[in-house]
């Protein structure tokens, strides 16, 4: 009891009282340690800051790389970003990884992407890109490995979707694998996913590739089926050219014709898309009678086909050498409004003037000038360029007549094709006579290539001196200075009259006039010098002019080469080759063919074939010329189907 007592007495007695020194102390010994959280929290925002300072430069750098089409080395950063632990948000991430699919390097994005997984484990591709990247695989002939990407797809959540589908059957359908398409296919509805109708286009173009009519027709009723009930146009639209591009590609050219009768896809498709979508594939592939079928067909129903698809008919066949075909086209098209484009007017005109008819020609010319917004002098310009291959210089005139007296001005352009025409006529009396109307005023004034033309002209006709004198005194006269085009020209035309002197003489007062000589100049001098028998000089320009200039490609080799052989140096020629492949230049295979050829000539079986090996050691491979030289060593036509080392081989032994 006492001790109870006194123990709760002496507690009384040293009850503690409230020390506000202490308090104090505590206090001022706590602003320290908030100081110092704020100084963390402050260290740690301005880290965020400089992270993502970083991360938007580093960003902006990839953009800038992606946007210059730097793709390796955008695809090389982005990785070593990765590996140094920097790590962007998921919109960034898959935002960078769909603009470096435009490279259409495959394995090398798939790489980025597994780093992704590595460092960012929660990241996952949208299914944008996995479709992408599985269509890229399949393009380049790897189905498998996109099956691959398919499955990591699935394991990381992602439903795969028609389009996911429809790009695999597509690839094993490339590489031939029909078993594995129809695989793919038959899944694709156990999982639930209905093919649309590209699905089942694809998977047609796979089943003709393997000839399978019968089975494609099968198919076929489905993807008309398909057709009907789908609501996307463009898919629609996309499936049947795809059909069509398909049947075409392969030769099956009757199923076309077939689907084009019958329509089977009845409404479901726009008929003028279908109709015009026929005659382009079969224009691809070059078979435009069967596309003016189509537009046959067409007509009958009461369509028209677009104006580019009957541009397309007419210039394939303009260019095939059917101009009559495309002349009657062209007939008929304009019962229904169609005029033609002015590319492939061009196309026409000349095709019938080769055929020298050039009635139709003209008429052609009416039509278009009937077309409105065109410009009428150029198309003008167009047809005497035509009638320049027509040996007709009265038709010509009166070309530029009537393009007078339906009040359409002349320029320089088709003046300079007037004299272009009358030289390669051999009238240059005519063409004097439009030079001199020009001069007078009473025409566009002439241009540096009217004068090119008309000096070439008159060297053709051999008068040298008219030429010389256009070049001397009328062009400065006219405030004209010639360039290289036209020193070329007059360098030219005095080799061929055999007058190398005043040909090096022009040669000279080119230089001293500062104009630069190009690659054309000195194989012209070359040529010239070798046609005149002046080989050593052509051998002391080669050492002395253009090795030092630094200009020179292969047809000046090509001219020094000709003119070694011509003169039996066969030795100097081969000389000659090999100091240019020891100086780092890598002829063609045509200045190897010239020495290839003179061996024969000279009856060198042995060094013909070692320029052959030569050449293979230089990296090239003999061509079709190059074995009909070698034929004339042994008095036989072979056939060469390769140019492997087992052939060469075979022949270096006999």
């Amino acid at each position: 009891m006492q001790s109870l007592i006194f123990l709760t007495f002496t507690k009384t007695l040293h009850k503690p009282k409230p020390l506000i020194p202490t308090l104090l102390l505590f206090q001022f010994s706590s602003l320290p340690h908030s100081t110092l959280n704020h100084q963390h929290d402050s260290q740690y925002q301005q880290q965020q800051q400089r992270q993502h300072h970083q991360h938007k430069n580093i960003v902006a750098i990839l953009h800038s790389l992606i946007d210059s089409r730097r793709y390796d080395e955008a695809h090389l950063r982005f990785s070593l970003f990765l590996s140094s632990g920097n790590l962007l948000d998921h919109r960034t991430s898959n935002l960078l990884i769909s603009r470096l699919l435009h490279s259409h390097t495959p394995h090398s994005t798939w790489s980025l992407i597994l780093l992704l997984f590595t460092f960012k484990q929660d990241y996952v591709p949208s299914l944008i890109i996995y479709n992408r990247l599985i269509n890229q695989f399949c393009i380049f002939l790897q189905p498998r490995f996109a099956h691959r990407l398919f499955f990591d797809m699935e394991s990381r959540g992602h439903v795969a979707n028609v389009v996911t589908y429809t790009t695999l059957i597509n690839g094993y359908c490339a590489i031939g694998e029909i078993g594995d398409a129809w695989k793919v296919f038959d899944e694709m509805r156990q999982r639930g996913v209905e093919p649309n109708s590209m699905t089942c286009s694809v998977l047609i173009r796979g089943v003709v590739r393997r000839r399978d009519v019968e089975g494609a027709r099968g198919l076929m009723g489905e993807l008309w089926e398909r057709m009907r009930v789908e609501r996307e146009a463009e898919v629609k639209t996309a499936a049947f050219s795809n059909l069509v591009d398909s049947l075409c590609g392969e030769g099956f050219f009757n199923e076309v014709f077939r689907i084009a009768e019958d329509l089977p896809f009845g409404s479901s498709l726009c008929e003028e898309v279908a109709y015009n979508q026929m005659i382009d594939s079969l224009c691809k592939v070059g078979r435009y009678h069967g596309a003016s079928r189509i537009v046959y067909i067409m007509r009958k129903r009461g369509f028209a086909p677009s104006t580019v698809s009957y541009n397309y008919i007419i210039h394939g066949l303009s260019k095939d050498g059917d101009c009559m075909r495309a002349y009657q086209l062209l007939e008929e098209g304009v019962e229904f409004g169609f005029l033609l484009s002015e590319h492939t007017y061009k196309v026409l005109v000349e095709a019938l003037c080769l055929v020298l008819d050039v009635d139709k020609a003209r008429e052609v010319l009416k039509l278009m000038l009937c077309k409105e917004g065109v410009d009428k002098t150029r198309i003008y310009n167009i047809y005497l360029r035509a009638l320049c291959v027509v040996n007709n210089p009265t038709e010509l005139l009166n070309a530029l007549v009537f393009m007078f007296e339906s009040q359409c001005q002349a320029d320089v352009v088709t003046l300079n094709t007037v004299i272009n025409g009358f030289c390669k006529m051999r009238r240059v009396a005519e063409a004097l006579k439009v030079l001199d109307d020009m001069l007078m005023g009473k025409f566009s004034a002439p241009d540096v290539v009217t004068f090119t033309t008309m000096i070439s002209g008159l060297l053709g006709a051999a008068k040298v001196e008219e030429a010389l004198n256009l070049f001397h005194r009328v062009m400065p006269e006219n405030g004209l200075k010639p360039g290289v085009v036209t020193y070329n020209a007059l360098l030219r035309g005095l080799f061929k009259l055999k007058r190398p002197n005043d040909a090096l003489k022009v040669f000279n007062d080119m230089v001293g006039k500062g104009v630069n000589a190009d690659n054309t100049t000195y194989t012209i001098v070359v040529e010239g010098l070798c046609e005149s028998e002046q080989i050593e000089e052509a051998k002391s320009f080669w050492h002395n002019v253009i090795w030092p200039s630094g200009i020179h490609d292969k047809f000046v080799y090509a001219a020094i080469l000709k003119g070694l052989c011509r003169f039996g140096k066969f030795n100097e020629a081969c000389h000659f080759l090999y100091e240019l492949v020891d100086s780092g230049v890598s002829p063609n295979i045509f200045s190897y063919n010239i020495l290839i050829n003179c061996a024969c000539n000279l009856g060198l079986k042995r060094e013909a074939y070692q320029i052959v090996r030569e050449m293979k050691k230089n990296g090239l491979n003999p061509d079709c010329v190059t074995w009909r030289i070698l034929d004339k060593l042994h008095g036989k036509v072979r056939k060469h189907t390769g140019s492997e080392d087992p052939t060469l081989s075979t022949i270096y032994e006999g």
